[in-house]
């Protein structure tokens, strides 16, 4: 991961450790076995102006965002393009993964950013990815890269207090222009990332970027949900 990404990843951490006003439906002890945190049902709620969905900001490290909400045949989702850009939609959470260790999404890539691949500090970009923080400043990060193989996994932090681990979810566009599921037992994914159990998180951010490869890339996302069970 480069310097630059990192330094927005250490911003991300500092606002999801922050304590915000109205999350009770995010506390522990009233947890349900499924917690929706992107609910793209809800699209007369969302602001019409900035198209950002209801508990969600628009966080931008460069470039200009372009973030809008479709309800189409296959689906409502919030679309996002990047244009040598880098930019997400990021919320505050409280979840306790030993209550919901599931993180399930729905997600689509339509364009790739050319030659992006998160292990080379020059080419790192992706269509699309799912950060997950916690509140000791440990992330996990779920890749649709361009180039790097599916089910890499490997730490990504480049400076000191926070740690990032990238997992690759899928890679290239063998799977591009369909809309796709995926669920991860984040509880697990950090045990093995970190060697410990994982503490609160406090944070969720979906992101893309293209601004090192100087390319575009699309990518759309649909309900993301915190679960008991992988399915």
């Amino acid at each position: 991961m480069v310097v630059g990404k990192l330094r927005y990843s250490l911003g991300f951490v500092s606002v999801a450790l922050v304590a915000v006003a109205g999350l009770s439906a995010f506390q522990t002890r009233t947890m349900p076995a499924t917690l929706v945190v992107l609910d793209t049902g809800k699209a007369p709620a969302i602001k019409a102006a900035t198209q950002i969905p209801p508990g969600w900001q628009l966080k931008v490290n460069s470039g200009q965002p372009d973030i809008s909400f479709t309800d189409q045949s296959d689906g409502a989702a919030f679309h996002f393009r990047s244009s040598k850009s880098s930019f997400a939609l990021e919320r505050s959470v409280d979840i306790d993964p030993a209550q919901l260790p599931y993180l399930s999404w729905h997600w689509k890539v339509t364009q790739l950013p050319k030659g992006g691949d998160f292990r080379h500090t020059s080419t790192d970009d992706q269509a699309a990815q799912v950060m997950v923080a916690f509140d000791d400043r440990h992330i996990l990060t779920y890749l649709w890269d361009s180039t790097a193989p599916k089910g890499t996994m490997e730490s990504a932090s480049f400076i000191p207090l926070v740690h990032i681990f990238a997992i690759v979810c899928r890679s290239g566009l063998a799977d591009a222009n369909k809309w796709l599921d995926e669920s991860r037992d984040v509880s697990a994914d950090y045990r093995k990332a970190f060697g410990k159990s994982a503490s609160h998180i406090k944070g969720l951010r979906l992101q893309i970027n293209s601004q090192h490869t100087g390319s575009s890339a699309e990518s759309y996302f649909g309900e993301v949900e915190f679960r008991t069970s992988q399915s």
